[in-house]
């Protein structure tokens, strides 16, 4: 065997034979060096298997539910109803619904998250238009629904509207004040009771009421209650029995849920028509 300019040709060949044998593997080399020169070094030319139309380019922004646990709760244990929420939205929202639940002091992790999801481009600036794209609900219990509303005013301070805002026995942090909603969220409700040495804010107010919609300040009374939260701690159960009956209570939450399901009507559930 022989090789003339890297080609293999056998002993024995005729001329014809190893004329032809070497113009292929010409041809061949040649087609590979043009099809390079084609589609790589072409300046402006993008190789891509399924061709992308410029309008499809762009990432859609998720809406976005932030869910806070109350006290030092692990932002994931699954006792509490606020991660339970969670859960289930994730799992009928298993696209188009970005859902996060936070320590109640982790607000600036929130916010973090919150900025990097809705920057579509991932340029780092939030545009007016991606600011504008936002559909932000956040709810939380004790603390939790205390850092709701402080989140909500880190977020206007952005100029990033909030859809919907859900306290639950909200309880603020000393010098603090999560009564007072910030003018942009759009809506907000307020789910409370009056007993025990932990207690919820009775009443919530609009800063602006012609850019706020309060949908209530809803009292519940657990003094007669049979609800005995039985995967709680012991001392939650005893030291703070109603603050802990309003977060395990299945009502509440169910209205909860209600209200953040209401606020994302552009995203169908799992197994939903669109």
């Amino acid at each position: 065997m022989k090789h003339w300019g890297g080609i293999r040709v056998f002993q024995g060949s005729s001329p014809y034979m190893i004329f032809s044998t070497v113009l292929r593997g010409m041809l061949s080399s040649i087609g590979v060096y043009v099809f390079f020169f084609a589609t790589v070094l072409t300046p402006g030319q993008t190789i891509s298997a399924h061709p992308v139309p410029a309008n499809e380019t762009s990432t859609k922004t998720p809406a976005i539910v932030i869910g806070f646990v109350g006290g030092f709760i692990a932002h994931d244990n699954p006792v509490h109803s606020e991660v339970q929420l969670a859960a289930r939205l994730r799992k009928e929202y298993p696209t188009g619904v970005e859902v996060e639940t936070f320590e109640s002091y982790r607000g600036q992790r929130a916010h973090r998250k919150i900025l990097t999801l809705l920057d579509a481009n991932h340029d780092g600036t939030l545009t007016v238009e991606e600011k504008q794209n936002a559909q932000i609900i956040i709810y939380g219990h004790s603390w939790g629904g205390a850092e709701s509303i402080y989140l909500a005013r880190a977020l206007k301070k952005d100029g990033v509207p909030v859809l919907l805002t859900l306290q639950v026995d909200s309880i603020s942090r000393p010098g603090s004040n999560d009564t007072t909603i910030p003018t942009n969220v759009a809506q907000a409700a307020n789910f409370y009771q009056s007993h025990g040495l932990l207690r919820g804010h009775h009443d919530i107010r609009a800063a602006d009421a012609a850019r706020t919609r309060i949908s209530g300040n809803f009292r519940f009374d657990y003094e007669e209650s049979s609800l005995n939260c039985a995967e709680y701690p012991w001392y939650d159960r005893i030291l703070v029995k109603p603050h802990t009956q309003i977060e395990c209570d299945p009502i509440i939450w169910a209205r909860v849920e209600s209200l953040i399901r209401a606020n994302l009507p552009l995203v169908a559930p799992s197994g939903s028509a669109q």
